[in-house]
C-alpha cells in the first residue's frame, strides 16, 4: 500500500512540473489542426476524384 501512495505522490509532483499551455496557445494549435485536416481532406478527395476519372477513361 505504501508503494501505491508513493506512486501517486510522485505523480502529483511531476504534474506540478508540467508547463501547461495557456488558452491562446490551445486555440491557435486547435486552429492549425483543423485547417490542416481540412486541407488534407480536400487534397485526398481531389486525388480520389482524379484517379476515378482516369480509371474510367482507361476502362
Amino acid at each position: 500500500m505504501k508503494k501505491l501512495f508513493k506512486y501517486f505522490k510522485e505523480c502529483r509532483l511531476e504534474m506540478k512540473k508540467v508547463a501547461w499551455p495557456n488558452k491562446t496557445m490551445i486555440l491557435s494549435s486547435t486552429k492549425i489542426v483543423i485547417i490542416t485536416t481540412i486541407v488534407f481532406a480536400v487534397l485526398l478527395g481531389l486525388t480520389d476524384f482524379l484517379l476515378l476519372k482516369a480509371m474510367s477513361l482507361i476502362f
